[in-house]
């Protein structure tokens, strides 16, 4: 008893459309009438519409399920299109290898861009703004460098590196205290805004603190009038004591 597995039948070309599809195309290519594999061409077309409903929300849907059809076929089919006929060199494209860059980077924990940088700074012809790009880099190099080493930096260390990679063309003073940028700290402009509404968050419960204890008050001198009318209202008679009590 021999046994249809998926495994022994032919593979689908494409698997969304189930492997009827598949057969009824292999079908239409082997009917002679030309007019009779237009009409079935047509036929398969609406099938394949209702089995990818997905497809009618993509521009011009019925122009990739007549290209869906010719790849099913794997473009032996000859029908009458109302599209251009693909080919198999332009579905089947391979995709240009994108140049994988080649940077030898001296200091790897400062990056690319540093150097990048330095030779930026160094084409500056003004001395006032070229050290003011230096210094910049500087800071720049200490915050790239406090993200593989976070428990010390040496600003000396920095500066000499920077001496070196630009061929002793920036060059800071060994005095020269660096800043540590951090680029998660909001701007002042934020910092203002989130002081304000804090303040305005603190205003907001301390008059709703005073509210409760205002009408805390409140309470507690309706309940002392309410015990002293009942005070006075049974002054000088017992519990059990009524007007109309007679001895």
């Amino acid at each position: 008893m021999n046994f249809d597995y998926n495994s022994t039948r032919p593979k689908l070309i494409l698997a969304e459309y189930g492997r009827n599809v598949q057969n009824m195309v292999d079908h239409i290519c082997t009917v002679p009438s030309r007019e009779e594999r237009n009409r079935l061409a047509q036929v398969v077309i609406d099938m394949m519409g209702v089995l990818n409903p997905h497809l009618r929300d993509v521009s011009d849907f019925k122009h990739k399920l007549w290209d869906h059809l010719y790849i099913i076929s794997d473009f032996k089919i000859d029908v009458d299109s109302p599209y251009p006929v693909p080919s198999k060199e332009e579905i089947r494209h391979k995709p240009e290898p994108l140049p994988y860059p080649q940077h030898r980077i001296r200091f790897k924990h400062y990056g690319h861009i540093v150097e990048s940088m330095i030779q930026k700074a160094m084409a500056v012809s003004d001395v006032e703004t070229r050290q003011k790009m230096t210094l910049g880099i500087a800071n720049f190099m200490k915050m790239a460098y406090l993200t593989w080493n976070k428990d010390s930096v040496n600003d000396l260390q920095i500066i000499q590196d920077l001496k070196e990679l630009s061929g002793f063309v920036l060059v800071l003073p060994e005095d020269t205290v660096l800043t540590k940028l951090d680029f998660r700290t909001p701007p002042p402009g934020n910092r203002i805004k989130s002081q304000a509404t804090s303040n305005n968050n603190n205003q907001k419960q301390a008059s709703g603190s005073n509210n409760n204890k205002k009408q805390y008050q409140n309470n507690n001198n309706n309940n002392n009038n309410g015990r002293k009318r009942q005070n006075n209202n049974t002054s000088g008679k017992r519990p059990y004591q009524s007007s109309n009590y007679k001895k």
